[in-house]
């Protein structure tokens, strides 16, 4: 109650604080960010048990994943390994002309050529905000990779945004769901394999190790 006394009070004084601060804030806008991150999963668990420490991890955040595990395509495993790749189906289109224009992020799909396993993945919350993840894991001869990609759009301003803060006041932000999803299908495979995992790359930028944390709601 005292978090949503604050927010309302919050909310009040932007409002009175003048005719541009109110603007902006029922200004209905949406955003689109980019999240990529690489992670390197050191485990002798076989290609099967990471995968599926991996799938539980991510069933705990979205719904709706289609998963698959192809065969792979040689018994030997490659000295380096794969990493995913954007690739624009309609490249040279009018329609990716189209989308491609100021504040969008256009057409890019995110493929996992080589994987042992992929997935593809949403967590919607109506009204608010939509995170499209593709994940693959690849196998090496010195562990595995795991790479995430995904598009984080959020609607904000507008008459819904009242109804937007004091959700986020009580149950996390947006963000804060977008890196519980991103981090829990991590969290999960260290938890299961005792992996020793490191991350390679990363936009936006991760502080610290937080996949070593235990999973929790960001407000629970």
């Amino acid at each position: 109650m005292k978090a949503f006394s604050l927010l309302l009070s919050t909310v009040a004084v932007s409002l009175l604080a003048g005719c541009g601060s109110t603007n902006n804030y029922l200004s209905a806008k949406t955003k689109n960010i980019e999240y990529y991150r690489i992670f390197d999963i050191q485990t002798a668990a076989s290609r099967s048990s990471v995968a599926k420490a991996a799938s539980d991890g991510l069933g705990r955040n979205t719904g709706n994943a289609q998963e698959a595990m192809p065969i792979p395509s040689s018994a030997d495993l490659p000295d380096l390994p794969g990493r995913f790749k954007l690739v624009n189906p309609f490249e040279g289109s009018k329609l990716a002309a189209l989308a491609g224009g100021g504040g969008s992020l256009g057409i890019r799909i995110a493929t996992c050529d080589g994987a042992v396993w992929t997935a593809k993945a949403n967590r919607t919350v109506s009204g608010s905000n939509n995170l499209a993840l593709t994940v693959c894991l690849f196998q090496y001869k010195g562990g595995y990779h795991l790479d995430q990609y995904a598009v984080f759009s959020k609607q904000e301003g507008g008459l819904m945004q009242v109804s937007r803060d004091m959700a986020n006041a009580m149950v996390g932000t947006p963000e804060e769901w977008t890196e519980k999803t991103l981090l829990d299908v991590v969290r999960n495979i260290h938890a299961v394999t005792g992996a020793d995992v490191k991350l390679l790359e990363a936009q936006p930028d991760v502080a610290g190790t937080p996949w070593l944390d235990k999973s929790d709601a960001p407000h629970g």
